[in-house]
């Protein structure tokens, strides 16, 4: 009898009969990857793109981005799309810190990258200025493919990423250069 089912490699580790050993963050960045919860911060069109990147016909629950969160202590992945205002600083700015490690930020759309078109003293210049990014999708607005390109970035990120590295004198000197608690 001839069977249809394809298995992909195991992951590099030692294995037999009855067990398979790997490495710690290998099986936690496993597990983080495919249950990203994400948190939409969306102010303008670059959330329209994202209502349809979650809608059935690109369908982002595909990658493990099913539950979307509204509550940031609930949250691991802030998407921060469209103008940010330089008054809505402060409040994205307590939106990340209010969020658990391990969190990750992806700014979506030229607006939240770079401020796009709007060049004036009222728009932030980029997300970057206030808290971290991780991941820049370029548009204006994304297309609902970049969005999803963007969430496989930070996925692969999530991925590799050490246990150890958000107690990492580096992580916490960066911490500090964007003045976070």
């Amino acid at each position: 009898m001839s069977s249809n089912i394809k298995m992909t490699e195991a992951p590099p580790g030692l294995e037999g009969q009855g067990f398979f050993a790997t490495t710690l963050d290998s099986v936690v960045g496993l597990a983080r990857k495919n249950s990203i919860w994400p948190l939409p911060f969306a102010t303008s069109c670059c959330g329209i793109e994202f209502m349809a990147t979650m809608a059935s016909h690109y369908d982002l629950a595909r990658f493990g981005s099913e539950r979307l969160s509204f509550t940031p202590r609930q949250a691991d992945l802030l998407m921060v799309m469209g103008t940010i205002a330089k008054k809505m600083g402060p409040v994205l700015r307590q939106v990340y810190e209010q969020m658990a490690e391990p969190k990750w930020v992806i700014a979506v759309g030229a607006c939240a990258s770079s401020g796009g078109i709007f060049d004036t003293y009222s728009v932030l210049q980029g997300i970057d200025r206030i808290i971290p990014v991780d991941v820049y999708v370029p548009g204006c607005p994304p297309r609902p493919e970049q969005i999803i390109d963007g969430v496989l970035r930070i996925q692969d990120l999530v991925a590799k990423e050490s246990v150890r590295r958000r107690h990492s004198e580096e992580y916490k000197k960066l911490l500090q250069e964007y003045h976070v608690k």
